[in-house]
């Protein structure tokens, strides 16, 4: 008896859940709305600047956007200030108990923000013409994106910046492990299921395929309009809010002056003494060696001492990420006297201004999959400002050696680099120049303008 009810009662749940779904998927088809579009990211929505350019092209044409990922770090004002955009953020999975193997924690996760994603996705997201959905990371978050999209009938678009199984790989230090090719063949499967892909790089593009049969349009990242050249006025605001907010190394001699810049007869001027701004940001992970950019500028303090007319240098290196303690604690261990660095986290707002004030940006980006480019070059371009990037696979798709910047393998060369590029300055080095120079026709294409060619002309959600 006790059985005969059981089977009664679990066919009679899986028959209300079945008739559910069909009648929210029968409202959604019937109730379609071709101005709405929710974006996925089941990362920190504030450090994920591709997918926020995504949902600022939208909103200027008009769309609604339901953003679904964790909370952090503050989107851009723009976004945060729209009627348009709706956040909708995820919970965060308990922190591991000791006791439990990585493994086992992993698993947990993964069904801890998988069920939160369906949820979200099913109930509180109005019907969206689109999901658009990053990819890394892919588990569980292709497969539960896909399902919602075919219930409620809206198209699945996947966004491709790197592999998640080669994330996991560097992670675990084993190609080989289990949950690495259950990741491969994860990513795989539910890419080739969508509707539309796209991706970072022209060898993305031909890996998908060959890997996977998908078929997927490249869409480069552009620089959006407020990655320029920082005004001198804005530079020494900028220097005189952060001196203010603790980092002592861009004051001044007096309170209204700063390290590089003063007001000379009652006009404001860059000082001829001030040192050279080298700029980087990071998400402090593994696929970037900063020991690197360390040998070098030890390199060049040497190089100082002994050469004349080379200047102090202030590196400035962004961002948030598990390896930023351990990188700080090996700063302090330097006996950098010519050499100050400093590693703020800065709001979108203040990041493009301290880009726009730089003389040189230094990418030590290699990418786990060796297919995508940093984004951070890109910003860099955009506000004119020259790059020494450390060489991998498809860097040639971005950074043209001798023509916009520089690559490097190893610290040796990074400092040979900088030694020749900053000897006289603030007399910028022909080569600079030709830099700065070449850069122009790459801040001639911004991000909207390219957005508007290739994602909304290949997705086509009007004619939908």
């Amino acid at each position: 008896m006790d059985v005969l009810f059981s089977t009664i009662l679990i066919v009679s749940v899986v028959h209300f859940i079945l008739t559910a779904l069909f009648i929210f998927m029968l409202i959604y088809r019937i109730n379609k709305n071709e101005k709405n579009i929710c974006i996925v990211v089941l990362g920190d929505i504030g450090r994920s600047p591709r997918m926020q350019y995504h949902a600022t092209s939208y909103c200027l044409e008009k769309y609604k956007v339901s953003f679904v990922g964790f909370s952090g770090s503050k989107p851009t004002s723009y976004l945060t200030n729209s009627l348009q955009v709706k956040f909708n953020y995820l919970v965060q999975a308990p922190d591991k108990p000791k006791w439990i193997s990585s493994t086992v924690y992993y698993i947990f996760k993964t069904i801890f923000i998988g069920l939160q994603l369906f949820f979200v996705l099913l109930f509180w997201v109005e019907r969206p013409n689109q999901f658009l959905v990053q990819n890394p990371p892919s588990i569980p978050t292709l497969f539960i994106v896909w399902l919602v999209s075919r219930i409620k009938g809206s198209e699945f678009v996947i966004d491709w910046h790197n592999y998640g199984f080669s994330i996991l790989a560097l992670n675990v230090k084993n190609t080989c492990h289990p949950l690495v090719k259950f990741s491969y063949t994860f990513e795989g499967f539910f890419g080739y299921l969508a509707d539309k892909n796209f991706c970072v790089s022209n060898a993305m593009k031909g890996d998908l395929y060959n890997k996977w049969k998908i078929k997927a349009n490249v869409l480069y990242d552009k620089p959006p309009e407020e990655f320029k050249e920082t005004t001198l006025e804005d530079k020494h605001n900028l220097f005189l809010k952060l001196s203010n907010e603790g980092y002592k190394i861009f004051q001044g001699n007096t309170s209204h002056s700063t390290i590089f810049t003063q007001v000379n007869n009652g006009s404001l001027v860059l000082k001829e003494d001030r040192p050279a701004i080298l700029i980087s940001s990071t998400s402090w992970t593994e696929d970037e060696d900063f020991s690197i950019l360390l040998s070098a500028l030890e390199i060049y303090q040497e190089k100082k001492h002994l050469l004349e007319n080379l200047p102090d240098l202030i590196c400035i290196i962004t961002g948030k990420g598990p390896l930023k303690e351990f990188y700080q604690s090996k700063i302090e261990e330097k006996n950098f006297e010519s050499v100050q660095i400093v590693t703020p986290w800065l709001s979108s707002e203040d990041y493009s201004k301290i880009i726009g004030c730089s003389d040189l940006g230094i990418c030590l980006h290699t990418s786990s999959s060796g297919l995508d480019l940093p984004m951070k070059i890109v910003d860099m371009f955009g506000s004119g400002v020259p790059v020494c990037a450390i060489k991998y696979t498809c860097l040639e798709e971005l950074v043209k050696h001798e023509l916009n910047g520089l690559v490097f393998e190893d610290s040796l060369r990074l400092a040979e680099y900088l030694v020749d590029l900053f000897m006289n300055f603030p007399n910028q080095s022909t080569k600079l120049s030709k830099f700065r120079n070449n850069l122009k026709e790459f801040q001639k294409t911004r991000w909207h303008h390219n957005w508007l060619n290739i994602m909304l002309a290949k997705t086509d959600l009007d004619k939908q």
